[in-house]
């Protein structure tokens, strides 16, 4: 006897929908499952038949034969579980409707029947509109994500038994649903705020100006200086997430198993902040069948990466895709798969390998071939896709002591996103959102700038060695302090503060 169901499962960031077939026939008692499943989807009939019998059912003694189609895509991962067991129990007759192909089942088995969280059920569910697919079971815990989805009735169960209610219709069941502006704006919430950093008035402008173009930045100072504590800080005066952008997010840590269990929509902007030992692969993703890495972990956050020349030569030029295109594209024999990774990268150094190189107060022991040493650690091209590069000197004692506290974090995010809503309106239907995205031909059109301002800019490109990649990235910092003012011209005073956020690209260690 065949028995049919529908089931889910993820491609990346994206869902497809499996149908699973189950036929029943004499013979020896045997389980096989094809339609190249990996080594959880195989030992799922372990699971089945305990879940199966601890539920007080019958199992059949006969000859099962379970294909996940399309046969010729690998399925990987323990959701097939509830479909599988299911299309079971309808060839033996314990599930009354003949046809369950409008329902997609999802979820993990346990031994004694209850239903285990699973990965993606954002993605599968998004896919299931598409497709026209109504309803969807799954675990309880995953409910919550799903039901962000509209039209689709999404029902968390606990149990098998509990399924088998649902589609048997012996009581009835209510959807799960959630109010997605609740969702955002009880997610929407730091810990931390900008007033708890004290003095570095500098470093807190160039911060700002970071943020409201979506630049990249690199904060240099000896250790205590506040570069960590700053940049924990960046997600609290960045504009809050969209819809769309809550989703993408939401997508991207479903798949890779980062999200709460229980949780809904990732409603703050995600800060990742790797160790220094981190892999490439761990980095920008990868794996036999590739996962997303910290990178798309941090998409439409930021990425900080601490102490960045510890970090491998191998893994710090990985990030140039990344920074340049947005997205990563990870190669396999078998697939090729793309995942987002729009992010904004903060990354924060000790000036020399001991940390007080011009440190009034402490005696530095490096000498300056061994500090030229630990700077290049930094590719030219990394440093020229950075577009911000600030010198932090240590707190003075005075302004620790101050009680006057600064500006908080929300006074800071009402001019980012007032700077931000400037540049949507300005790059409507130029599918970009802030000045850090801009392409050459958007910059002459955009940037536009005076013979007084081309001057300054020429003597700063010949005095400092400023490559062409370093020439755009200072028009572009230019325009986002003008965004920050208000104004449309691109002034004097912008072109020289944009300039003095270039301080790497001296003879640093001189």
């Amino acid at each position: 006897m065949l028995y049919k169901t529908l089931s889910a499962a993820v491609f990346g960031i994206d869902a497809y929908p499996v149908e699973v077939e189950v036929d029943i026939s004499a013979g020896l008692p045997n389980f096989t499952t094809v339609g190249l499943p990996d080594a959880a989807v195989r030992e799922s009939r372990e699971r089945i038949k305990s879940a199966v019998k601890n539920c007080g059912l019958d199992f059949p003694f006969q000859n099962v034969t379970v294909n996940l189609a399309p046969a010729d895509i690998k399925k990987e991962g323990s959701g097939f579980d509830l479909a599988i067991a299911l299309g079971i129990l309808g060839t033996t007759g314990v599930v009354l409707k003949a046809d369950l192909k409008q329902i997609l089942f999802l979820g993990e088995l346990s031994l004694d029947g209850s239903l285990r969280p699973i990965k993606g059920a954002l993605s599968i569910a998004s896919m299931a509109r598409q497709k026209g697919i109504r309803k969807l079971v799954l675990p309880f815990e995953n409910a919550r994500e799903a039901a962000v989805v509209q039209d689709v009735a999404v029902y968390g169960l606990r149990s098998l038994p509990e399924v088998l209610d649902f589609v048997n219709e012996t009581r009835p069941f209510t959807p799960c649903r959630v109010s997605v502006a609740e969702m955002l704006a009880q997610s929407n919430h730091y810990p931390v705020d900008f007033r708890d950093v004290k003095g570095q008035l500098h470093a807190k402008r160039a911060i700002e100006v970071a943020t409201a173009g979506g630049h990249n930045i690199l904060m240099i100072g000896p250790p205590g200086a506040g570069k960590t504590m700053l940049a924990k800080r960046i997600p609290t005066i960045l504009p809050p997430l969209t819809f769309e952008e809550a989703i993408q997010t939401t997508k991207i840590h479903s798949v890779a198993g980062a999200l709460e269990t229980g949780g809904g929509l990732v409603g703050t902007r995600p800060f990742r902040a790797p160790h220094h030992t981190i892999s490439d692969a761990g980095l920008i993703g990868g794996g036999a069948t590739p996962r997303p890495g910290e990178v798309s972990l941090a998409h439409h956050g930021v990425l900080f990466l601490d102490e960045l020349p510890e970090f491998q030569r191998n893994v710090l030029e990985v990030l140039r895709q990344p920074l340049e295109d947005g997205t990563v594209t990870i190669a396999r024999a078998s697939m090729s798969l793309t995942f987002p990774a729009r992010f904004m990268l903060a990354a924060a150094m000790n000036p020399c390998p001991c940390g007080f190189f011009n440190d009034p107060s402490r005696q530095c022991t490096c000498t300056p071939p061994m500090i030229q040493r630990y700077i290049s650690k930094i590719s030219g091209p990394l440093l020229d896709r950075i577009d911000i590069h600030i010198d932090m000197p240590a707190v003075k004692y005075r302004e620790l002591r101050d009680d006057s506290g600064g500006e908080s974090s929300e006074e800071i995010r009402q001019r980012v996103t007032k700077a931000r809503e400037r540049q949507l309106a300005r790059y409507q239907g130029e599918k970009i959102y802030c000045n850090a995205q801009m392409s050459p031909r958007q910059i002459h059109k955009y940037c536009a700038i005076s013979l007084e301002c081309e001057q300054l800019l020429e003597s700063a490109v010949h005095r400092l060695g400023l490559s062409a990649r370093a020439h755009d990235r200072i028009l572009k910092v230019a325009r986002t302090i003008a965004d920050l003012e208000g104004v449309d011209a691109i002034s004097n005073t912008h072109i020289s503060e944009a300039i003095q956020y270039r301080s790497l690209d001296r003879n640093y260690w001189t």
